[in-house]
């Protein structure tokens, strides 16, 4: 039997679920419409054709995980562990496919009545680029000094490392530049032209979408627009995730 608790924080507006012992902070993103894609040509030293396709996305508000979920987080649920790194429970857990995220979801929205979900690639874009908070970094962060906002391959030692240890970006959100490279919801497909409200990404595909660098990523990888895809059933000790809501209205039926 899970204990789940659930408060709102008034200062700044963000949800805190608590499964057992174990807090989930979901903080507020306001909508907006932004430009997707790469906006500074040549800054990251590698800029992939995928991402250089400049196209504006309006969102609703919706809430993302302050942090990557954590091996503790993901043991409460699942009661094992699958991570390469380990030896810290605030470490991101790691070495979990697509497929395996949405069985994680299922069981934490049963548990908690909250319908979580893996981020749409325009949410996760959005919130590294620090929403309408967004001073434009080309990095997730409050600093375009990579080493101070993100974990990769020049200053990881090659491992993962304990969440929210690094700067946070302008709505408080940890690791989005670095530790575990993260899957987000869409599948895998061109960027549109159009402008487009609350995309989904294609309504089918083969590969699903991964965004953000890793602890072994090039410095280019961990830029804002970066794009990357894999199979949905492909673990790699690099490839974790983070959670996200539409709203903390509670699911109870």
């Amino acid at each position: 039997m899970w204990l789940v608790d659930f408060k709102v924080e008034v200062d700044d507006g963000s949800a805190v679920i608590w499964v057992d012992t174990v807090p989930i902070v979901m903080l507020p993103v306001k909508g907006g419409t932004f430009t997707m894609g790469c906006t500074q040509p040549g800054r990251a030293a590698h800029d992939t054709e995928e991402s250089l396709v400049q196209h504006e996305v309006t969102l609703d508000d919706y809430y993302i995980g302050n942090t990557e979920v954590t091996q503790r987080l993901w043991m409460a649920v699942m009661d094992q562990n699958p991570s390469i790194y380990i030896g810290n429970d605030l470490l991101p857990v790691d070495q979990v496919s697509w497929n395996q995220i949405q069985v994680f979801i299922a069981r934490l929205s049963q548990i908690t009545g909250y319908r979580f979900h893996l981020p749409t690639e325009a949410q996760w874009e959005y919130a590294a680029r620090g929403g309408n908070r967004s001073v434009g970094n080309l990095y997730p962060g409050t600093t375009d000094a990579l080493q101070d906002a993100a974990w990769f391959c020049g200053n990881s030692g090659n491992r993962t490392h304990p969440v929210a240890q690094k700067m946070p970006n302008e709505l408080g959100i940890y690791d989005m530049g670095g530790n575990v490279a993260e899957w987000c919801s869409d599948w895998f497909g061109t960027y549109p032209t159009a402008h487009q409200n609350n995309p989904r990404g294609p309504k089918n595909g083969e590969n699903r979408i991964l965004r953000g660098g890793s602890i072994n990523s090039p410095s280019w990888t961990c830029a804002v627009h970066d794009r990357s895809w894999y199979l949905p059933d492909y673990t790699y000790g690099c490839y974790g995730f983070r959670l996200a809501l539409d709203s903390i209205e509670r699911d109870l039926d």
